[in-house]
Formats: C-alpha cells, structure tokens, sequence
C-alpha cells in the first residue's frame, strides 16, 4: 500500500521521525496482539458483508496473511493500535479467533491516517454512494479544500463530487435506504429535487411499497409538484386518440377560448371524455 504519495497530494509532507524509523522500519512486518488495535474511526464503509468476510477468513485461514495490515500508535497509548488500511483483513482475522495478525506499524499523524483511510477505500468500487460522498466531505473539512481542488486532487470531475455530495441533504431514512441498496442513486436524485423532506421520506416509501423504478419515481415527483402540468398532458395524449376532424374540432374550440380571454373576459372550460362523445363546458360570467 502506497502511504507517502498520498500524503505528498495533501500537502501533508513526510513527518517520520528517524527515531521512530529506528524502532519501527517503515516495511518491516511484526505480530501484533488483534485485541490491541483499534477500527479506524474515518472508516468510510459502514456495512461489512459477513458473508464475504467469512470468505476471506476461510483464504486466510488456508494460505495465511499474505498482505499484513497497517497500523499506527495511538498518541498517548503504550500498546494500543489504530487501523490504518486492512479492516476486512482485521475483522476476517478476528472471526478465526486468532490472537496475533501480521502488521506493518506506520508513524502517521490523525489527518494523515483519515486521509489514508479514505482515500484508499474511494479507489475501491465496494462504496455505496452514501460512503463515498461521506469520504468526500470528511477529505473537504480535513484539508479545508473546495470541491474543484478535490476534484484535482483525486484526479474526478468536480460535478462527479458535487452530485455525490447533495445526496448528503436527503433525509437519514433516504440516505440508509441507499447504504442498504434498497434504492438506487438515480432515484436519490429525483428525490433531490423535492424540498420538502417529509414529502422525500414519503415518495421514499411508495417507492419501496411498490416498487418503483426511476421513470415512474420521476413521473411520481412530477405530478406531485405540478400536477396541474400532468392533467394537461393527460388530455392531450387523449386527443392522439381522436380521428383527425375531431381532433380539428377540439383545437379550434380551445383557440376560441383563448381568443377570448385575451380580451379580459374570465372564462372557465372543462373537457370530459365521456363513452360516445367529448363534452367541453364553458363557463363566462356575466358582468363582464
């Protein structure tokens, strides 16, 4: 795992100390006691698959510890570890019950593990998009960057960051729906475009009740927020219907009424498709 590159896209300089060097090279592998190390806590995933960790254990458990994991010392603590990269390794580890994992001891500062930590997880395409813009927002406050110096840094579109980063508004019930892959990111989207939360959380819900999938999550938001938009479409889908004398017929009708609206007279029309005709109702007050 490449540590110092990272480091040097951040700004963050090599802080090693050469006596620290002495005690701890850089590359040397050592035992250490898995009851002593710590997760690291700017993690970016938060759903572990058991099943793949317990697949992993097994490859452990039948060829070893091929790539040891990276800690670091936590300040202030004589033998406790922090997680630098490895957690499914570590958690793999744990599950065969073994008191002693293969490790690599790195002298890391907090901001340098979190970068890391982050950075090494958003190269990885595991991330729910709710994981991976959380990373995005911890590396923003971490190094105090905006989006389009991110953006450069990691090498993505500032747009790409940006997206991933509005679905951090959407409710928690929204964002937890995403982490379990019960929705997708494309309906997260089209939930962005309702402001009103409660009213997310309730699309949220017709959603996974019927199954909805983005064309209709979208037709759904549509008439929610226009639905007069989507009566007027309704009736003019029906007019495909019409044969071409009808459909002549009902446009000329329409024109008319706007002809004389335009003159200041209040006009009120409403259309009905009845069995065996169209029935069009006209409405004008008199005082004027």
């Amino acid at each position: 795992m490449m540590v110092r590159p990272f480091s040097r896209v951040f700004g963050l300089g090599d802080k090693a100390d050469s006596e620290s060097e002495e005690i701890y090279h850089p590359d040397e592998v050592m035992q250490l006691p898995v009851n002593k190390i710590e997760p690291n806590r700017y993690q970016p995933r938060s759903i572990f698959n058991d099943e793949k960790i317990n697949e992993l254990a097994q490859t452990i458990h039948t060829h070893g510890m091929i790539q040891p994991i990276i800690v670091r010392k936590l300040e202030g603590e004589t033998d406790n570890y922090e997680l630098i990269a490895g957690e499914r390794r570590w958690r793999a580890v744990q599950t065969l019950e073994w008191e002693n994992v293969s490790a690599i001891i790195r002298e890391m500062s907090e901001t340098e593990t979190a970068s890391v930590a982050l950075i090494e997880n958003l190269q990885r395409e595991e991330l729910t998009v709710i994981e991976e813009a959380t990373a995005y927002n911890q590396l923003l406050e971490l190094h105090s960057l905006t989006q389009e110096a991110l953006a450069q840094r990691l090498g993505k579109n500032q747009s790409t960051i940006a997206n991933k980063l509005r679905l951090l508004k959407l409710p928690e019930q929204v964002q937890q729906s995403i982490l379990n892959k019960e929705i997708t990111e494309r309906h997260a989207r089209a939930l962005i475009k309702i402001n009103d939360p409660e009213k997310q959380v309730k699309v949220l819900q017709e959603i996974l009740d019927h199954d909805l999938n983005v064309k209709q999550t979208e037709e759904r938001i549509m008439k929610l927020q226009n639905p007069d938009e989507i009566e007027k479409k309704k009736k003019r889908n029906k007019l495909k219907g019409f044969n071409k004398d009808v459909r002549i017929a009902m446009n000329t009708i329409r024109q008319s009424l706007t002809m004389v609206s335009d003159t200041g007279v209040d006009v009120e029309s409403d259309e009905k498709e009845l069995d065996d005709y169209y029935q069009i109702t006209i409405k004008i007050p008199k005082n004027k």
